[in-house]
C-alpha cells in the first residue's frame, strides 16, 4: 500500500502521526508524578536529609567534593523565621534553608481548596542549602542551627530582609535575604573565613510534573544560549562558566537563581534516578539574586525580561515565544485568554494563508486529474518507469504540480508545534475561564464539548476537502482520523482543543472559499465552449 500513497497523503500521514508519537506517548508511557500533598509531606519528611541529593564536584578550582549532609537528627524541619506576602509565604528552617513555599493566590489551589505547596521538606535539595567541601566543616555546617533577626516578616512593598546566622566552630555563615512582593529575593552569603563551598537553588518544583513539558534543569549560558538538562538525562557532572540564570522548573513553577552581570560558577550534578541537582560555587562575599514562583511572562519580564528565557518551548522555541506573545497581546484586548486563542488561530490562519491557498488549489487540480491519472495507471500497470513520465507530462501540461500540498503542510508543522507548547506550557491559562461551561483552559473540558465539536469540524473539513486517493483503505484511514483525534482530544487541555476546532473551523471557510473559485472557474469554461 505504501507506493501507492500520494505526497501529499504521505505529508498528512506523517504529521498526523508525528503529533499522536509526540503526544500520546508522553501521555501513557512517561511515568508521571502526582502533585503533592499534606499527607506525603509529613511521610516524607522524616527521612528527606538522609537521601539528599548525591556528591558535587567542584570542576571549578580544587577538584574536591562537596560532603553529604550527616543522617536526619529529626530536628531539620525546625521553622524559626516565616516570611509572608500577598502572593506567597515561605518558612526557612534552622539550618537556613527554604523549606517551605506556599502559593497564596487564589488560583493556586488543589482540590480540596489546599494552597500549593512548591518546596518542602521531602524534596532532595532545598534552595539556599550549603555544602562545604571540607567535610568536617559540612559535618558541622548540618548539626549547628542557625538564628534568625526576626521570627515573622511581612514583606513590604519595596522589599523586606531578614538575617540568618550560623556559628560553627571555627567559622561564621550570615545569610541576608531581601524578599519582594514578585517572588524575586536578593541574598547576600558573608563568610568570616574564606571556604569552599556550593549553594544550591533548590531542586525543582514538583507540583506541575506532566509528560507533556519539559521539567529539569535549565542553565543560560553565559554566551545566552539555553542548555536544558531533563529528569532522567543527567549523565555526568557537568560545569558552566559564568551562566546568567540557574534554574529547576516543572510545567508551570520554578526556583532559580540569576546574575545577568557576572554570572555564577555552575555545576549540574547526577542525583537519584538521573535527574540534574543545581549548585552554584559561593565565595566569601556573595551577592545574588533568586525567584521561586510560577512562570508567568508579566510577572518575570517585570522583574527583567531576561528572566522569561525560564519558560521552556523546546526545539521550536524560536516560534514559540511570538506566538505566546502574540496571544498575551490578544489577551490585553479581549480581557480572555479563551477568546485570545481564537484570535491568535485565526490570525496565524491568515499569515500562512498564501501557502494554504497554493495547497488547496495543487489539491482542487490534482482531484480534476484523477480520472486521467486512473486511466494512465490502468494502462501502464506493468511499467511504473512509463507510469511516471505519463503522468509527469500530465501534470505539466495542466500546471499541476503533485508537490504543490507538501511544502506548505511541511511550512506549517513548526507552527503547530509552536502552538502546542505555547498552550501547554502557558500557565496563564490555569485558572482561566472562556465562556460557561470552560472554567479552566489549563485543564480538559469536563463536558467534553469541545473534543467532540473539534472532531465534527474535521470531518466536515474531510468531506468538503478534494482527495485523490486510488486505494480504498487510504481513504477509510482518513475517514476515521476524526474520531481517534476526538478520543484522544477528550483529556487535552480545553485551551489547545479550542486552538484545533478553532483552526478547523478556519479551514472549513478556506476551504469553502477555494471550491466556489473553482466552481466559478467551470462554469466560466462550459459557457466559453
Amino acid at each position: 500500500m505504501t507506493d501507492k500513497l500520494t505526497p501529499q497523503v504521505r505529508i498528512i500521514l506523517a504529521t498526523v502521526l508525528s503529533f499522536l508519537f509526540f503526544a500520546l506517548y508522553d501521555h501513557f508511557f512517561i511515568p508521571k508524578n502526582p502533585p503533592l500533598t499534606e499527607t506525603t509531606l509529613e511521610q516524607n519528611a522524616t527521612t528527606t536529609t538522609a537521601t539528599r541529593a548525591p556528591e558535587v564536584k567542584s570542576s571549578v578550582a580544587s577538584g574536591d567534593v562537596v560532603a553529604q549532609p550527616p543522617m536526619a537528627t529529626g530536628k531539620e524541619g525546625e521553622i524559626i523565621a516565616t516570611i509572608k506576602a500577598t502572593g506567597y509565604e515561605v518558612q526557612i528552617d534552622r539550618l537556613g534553608r527554604i523549606a517551605k513555599f506556599y502559593l497564596e493566590e487564589g488560583k493556586y489551589k488543589d482540590d480540596q481548596g489546599g494552597r500549593f505547596q512548591l518546596i518542602d521538606a521531602s524534596q532532595s535539595l532545598l534552595p539556599l542549602e550549603i555544602r562545604f567541601s571540607d567535610k568536617a566543616v559540612n559535618a558541622d555546617a548540618f548539626v549547628m542551627s542557625y538564628s534568625a533577626d526576626k521570627s515573622t516578616v511581612d514583606v513590604a512593598e519595596n522589599g523586606s530582609s531578614v538575617v540568618l546566622t550560623q556559628t560553627l566552630s571555627n567559622l561564621v555563615i550570615t545569610k541576608t535575604i531581601t524578599f519582594f512582593p514578585s517572588g524575586k529575593y536578593d541574598l547576600h552569603v558573608q563568610l568570616s573565613t574564606p571556604k569552599e563551598y556550593f549553594l544550591s537553588p533548590g531542586f525543582r518544583p514538583s507540583i506541575a510534573v506532566d509528560s507533556y513539558t519539559f521539567h529539569g534543569a535549565l542553565i543560560k549560558k553565559a554566551d545566552g544560549t539555553v542548555k536544558t538538562i531533563a529528569d532522567g538525562d543527567a549523565k555526568a557532572d557537568d560545569h558552566f562558566s559564568n551562566a546568567r540564570i540557574v534554574a529547576g522548573a516543572d510545567k508551570y513553577y520554578t526556583t532559580f537563581f540569576y546574575d545577568l552581570d557576572k554570572g555564577l560558577e555552575t555545576i549540574v550534578s547526577v542525583g537519584k534516578d538521573k535527574d540534574p541537582i543545581l549548585f552554584v560555587k559561593g565565595n566569601e562575599d556573595m551577592k545574588l539574586s533568586g525567584f521561586i514562583g510560577p512562570k508567568e511572562h508579566v510577572k518575570l519580564g517585570a522583574i527583567n525580561p531576561e528572566l522569561t528565557d525560564v519558560i521552556e518551548y523546546g526545539f521550536f522555541t524560536f516560534i514559540a515565544k511570538p506566538l505566546f506573545t502574540l496571544l498575551s497581546f490578544l489577551h490585553g484586548i479581549f480581557g480572555n485568554w479563551g477568546w485570545a486563542i481564537v484570535a491568535m488561530t485565526i490570525t496565524v490562519r491568515l499569515v500562512l494563508y498564501p501557502l494554504t491557498y497554493k495547497g488547496m488549489v495543487s489539491m482542487n487540480k490534482l482531484k480534476e486529474l484523477a480520472p486521467k491519472v486512473k486511466e494512465l495507471q490502468k494502462k501502464y500497470a506493468d511499467d511504473k518507469q512509463k507510469l511516471n513520465t505519463h503522468m509527469m507530462e500530465l501534470y505539466k501540461k495542466n500546471g499541476a504540480n503533485p508537490m504543490g500540498g507538501c511544502l506548505p503542510i511541511i511550512l506549517q508543522i513548526p507552527v503547530f508545534f509552536a502552538v502546542y507548547r505555547v498552550l501547554q506550557n502557558a500557565i496563564e491559562l490555569k485558572g482561566a475561564a472562556w465562556i460557561f461551561w470552560v472554567q479552566d483552559l489549563a485543564i480538559k473540558d469536563p463536558y467534553f464539548i469541545l473534543p467532540v465539536l473539534m472532531g465534527i469540524t474535521m470531518f466536515l473539513h474531510q468531506r468538503i476537502t478534494p482527495t485523490t486517493f486510488t486505494d480504498p483503505m487510504q481513504e477509510k484511514i482518513m475517514k476515521f482520523l476524526p474520531l481517534i483525534f476526538t478520543f484522544f482530544f477528550v483529556t487535552f487541555p480545553a485551551g489547545l482543543t479550542l486552538y484545533w476546532f478553532t483552526n478547523n473551523l478556519a479551514s472549513i471557510v478556506q476551504q469553502f472559499y477555494v471550491n466556489k473559485l473553482f466552481a466559478k472557474k467551470h462554469e466560466e469554461q462550459k459557457v466559453e465552449k
